[in-house]
């Protein structure tokens, strides 16, 4: 590769970087997936009165994070490139199956995992599985929970969409 070509491949690795910083809808999902999940942290210990660090990465509860970010990510493409566009719709129909996905399969698989904890539970200290770990039973979200992270999303993007007009030159 000559000195040119050389130049030219630093400059677009330089700018390609420094692009994913100021890439508007991926910072967008970000902070309001980080908003979720210390809003689960906090609320976790003002209920228990202990830090549990699984609240910062674990999934379930209030607000959903997956909602959050998935509805951010699809305003803030909206708002970047028009939501009158292939881009946004493409973002929409994946927030959409995200939240529904949420309310039904996940939370539906929490609740199975409580009753088979349950019987597990149950059982005589001689059956083989009377010693298996417990299944996780906060995987999915109630519908209040989706439609919070939902919200939370929409105002995030909604702030940082009126926080890159402000610093955005005209």
């Amino acid at each position: 590769m000559d000195e040119m070509g050389a130049a030219t491949s630093t400059q677009n690795a330089v700018s390609s970087s420094s692009s994913t910083f100021t890439n508007y809808p991926l910072i967008s999902a970000l902070v309001s997936f980080a908003i979720a999940q210390s809003i689960k942290f906090f609320t976790s210990w003002y209920r228990e009165r202990r830090w549990d660090l699984k609240q910062l990465v674990g999934s379930g509860g209030m607000p959903s994070s997956h909602s959050a970010t998935v509805t951010a990510l699809a305003m803030a493409i909206g708002f970047q490139e028009g939501f009158g566009r292939s881009l946004f719709a493409i973002a929409l129909i994946l927030a959409s199956v995200v939240m529904y996905d949420a309310t039904g399969v996940r939370l539906q698989a929490g609740r199975q995992a409580e009753v088979l904890n349950q019987i597990v539970y149950e059982l005589p200290a001689e059956h083989p599985l009377a010693e298996s770990r417990p299944l996780r039973e906060l995987l999915g979200h109630t519908p209040s929970q989706v439609i919070a992270g939902g919200l939370l999303g929409i105002i995030t993007a909604v702030i940082g969409q009126l926080v890159k007009m402000a610093t955005t030159p005209s």
